[in-house]
């Protein structure tokens, strides 16, 4: 049975036209087929007889525009052919809110494109010690069995960044770029920006400084320069804002970075905080394009940071390269608590960046390591001559930021100790130069029963995603064994909770198989038998 809405919107349909357009549309129910015994992973099928929105005018416009970038999950290297893995690290959190709000709403198309296990992971803070020395964020590792595949293992590298004192904080030269075009008409996208940059507006002070430029059909500047403590010129300037017209992007990006430009304020946290649904059709719009300008404007010392709002016209590619090469993090707004979190729980993470250009390098020991597999990060893989390249742009962590990877080793039979190098490069986030430190990662000697509570949750969050993304390499991957993890995870967050939570509507949903066995379990490839279960302890070599 189809489930008909209708929904009176703004739409923005290229050119340079303002007139705004009233659409209808009605969408058909989707189809969910469960997962097979075999298989593991789910089936998503939209139902054919879904009907296509219209404008007033009566030209057929298609609602569901969202677009994705294609990704191709990283598969298992032998370390006999290549023995180093270089990646850049990436505090995005935007997939895990958008996968949310899909699974939320009920409406699952766009889930497996969507899902980018890295964001998903990093959604989450972990129990990382906090740096002891001058480095601005500490180095954790764990390893266990690898929960959807026994015979292999589960290697975690954990970076924990420190936290900053908001009250001691350096000033902030903040210029909100936002996005009025008719498609953000709603009080889910313009409406919902209104109330995030308010939230954050209680927070600043009379040290820091506050523009805002909005575009549509062309861009415009609303508020130069105002004091932070001007709360009430800022709310109003905000509050006063309305959406119509088409989407010209390129203009409002230049204008914005030379309004941070002009108030720059030397020794502070400057930013673009760009709040928009993506769709820009009004001059430079493709990914590539956008990639090449934001390129051009990150040596000023301005950051860019990017808040998406909205559904059915979300086009999360560009917005993860905007943010990608400007210097600054993707996060993905559906809601006050979202915006709360991200604006002011963690404020120190989202506007300050304490490392620049962080990259990671891990040279596997083929005595002790057959073959690995990064999880996730596909879109962030660099060519191993880029990790000692200060020219090659790499992710930002903010202060108070975590950041986890996974990889999945299939171990060689060895009882040698040395498993890998990590080595990293990273940069102070005034600084041109990259520094330089690696360690030696050895099995300890200490055997673990079972799997430590940080790698239980990433592990429960990266099964989430691999079956939310039919991933090949899912293996026993299940609702089941999710919630086994979970178990044995530390559950005093509250969005961890959350996530249980969600765990639980999605397989309701039909988007997740109730369990797997071993033996149905879909096996990309050989995999060896696996040693047994050890710890590893991480030695450092350089500090």
């Amino acid at each position: 049975m189809a489930v008909c809405l209708t929904a009176v919107f703004y739409a923005a349909c290229g050119g340079n036209s303002d007139e705004s357009y009233t659409a209808n549309y009605s969408r058909a129910e989707n189809g969910i087929a469960k997962s097979d015994a075999a298989g593991g992973s789910p089936a998503y099928q939209q139902s054919a007889d879904a009907e296509a929105a219209y404008e007033e005018g009566g030209e057929e416009y298609d609602y569901n525009t969202e677009e994705y970038a294609q990704i191709v999950e990283n598969g298992f290297i032998s370390t006999a052919d290549e023995p180093t893995s270089t990646f850049s690290i990436d505090v995005d959190t935007a997939s895990y809110a958008n996968v949310r709000r899909m699974i939320q709403d009920g409406y699952y198309e766009n889930i497996p494109q969507a899902v980018r296990i890295e964001e998903m992971i990093n959604y989450f803070n972990y129990d990382y010690p906090v740096p002891e020395d001058d480095s601005p964020f500490s180095v954790t590792t764990e390893l266990s069995s690898c929960p959807w595949n026994p015979d292999n293992q589960l290697m975690l590298i954990g970076l924990q960044a420190d936290k900053i004192d908001l009250s001691t904080r350096a000033p902030m030269n903040l210029v909100f770029l936002i996005d009025v075009s008719g498609s953000m008409y709603g009080e889910d996208r313009l409406g919902l920006v209104q109330k995030a940059i308010n939230m954050l507006a209680e927070n600043l002070n009379e040290n820091d400084r506050v523009s805002i430029v909005t575009y549509a059909g062309y861009e415009s500047v609303v508020l130069e320069g105002a004091a932070g403590n001007d709360t009430e010129t800022i709310v109003n300037a905000i509050n006063n804002l309305e959406a119509s017209g088409s989407t010209a992007g390129e203009a409002g990006i230049k204008m914005a970075y030379q309004i941070a430009e002009k108030y720059f304020i030397q020794g502070g946290n400057n930013r673009v905080l760009l709040a928009t649904d993506g769709d820009l059709n009004v001059g430079v719009s493709s990914a590539e394009e956008l990639k090449t300008l934001v390129e051009k404007e990150r040596d000023t010392g301005v950051h860019l940071s990017v808040l998406g709002f909205g559904y059915g016209n979300l086009k999360d590619e560009k917005l993860e390269t905007l943010a990608d090469n400007g210097n600054g993090n993707y996060a993905y707004i559906d809601s006050e608590l979202e915006a709360k979190k991200v604006l002011v729980q963690e404020m120190g993470g989202t506007l300050y960046t304490v490392a620049k250009d962080v990259k990671l390098q891990l040279e596997f020991n083929p005595d002790t390591v057959q073959s690995y597999r990064l999880i996730g990060y596909e879109n962030r893989v660099l060519a191993n001559e880029d990790f000692n390249n200060d020219k090659v742009d790499a992710g930002e962590i903010g202060a108070g930021h975590s950041v986890t990877a996974l990889y999945e080793i299939v171990p060689a039979e060895s009882e040698a100790d040395n498993l890998l190098k990590l080595a990293m490069r990273y940069k102070a986030p005034d600084g041109d130069q990259s520094l330089y430190k690696d360690f030696e990662i050895l099995k300890s000697s200490s055997w673990f029963d079972q799997i430590q509570k940080n790698e239980a949750f990433a592990a429960a969050v990266t099964e989430f995603g691999m079956l939310l993304r039919n991933s090949q390499y899912a293996g026993t991957a299940s609702y089941l064994q999710i919630q086994q993890l979970l178990s044995q995870s530390d559950m005093q967050d509250e969005y961890k909770m959350q996530f249980t939570e969600l765990v639980d509507e999605a397989y309701q949903a039909g988007l997740l198989p109730e369990s797997v066995s071993q033996e149905n379990a879909p096996v990309p490839e050989t995999i060896p038998p696996q040693e047994e279960n050890r710890g590893i302890l991480l030695k450092s070599l350089v500090e």
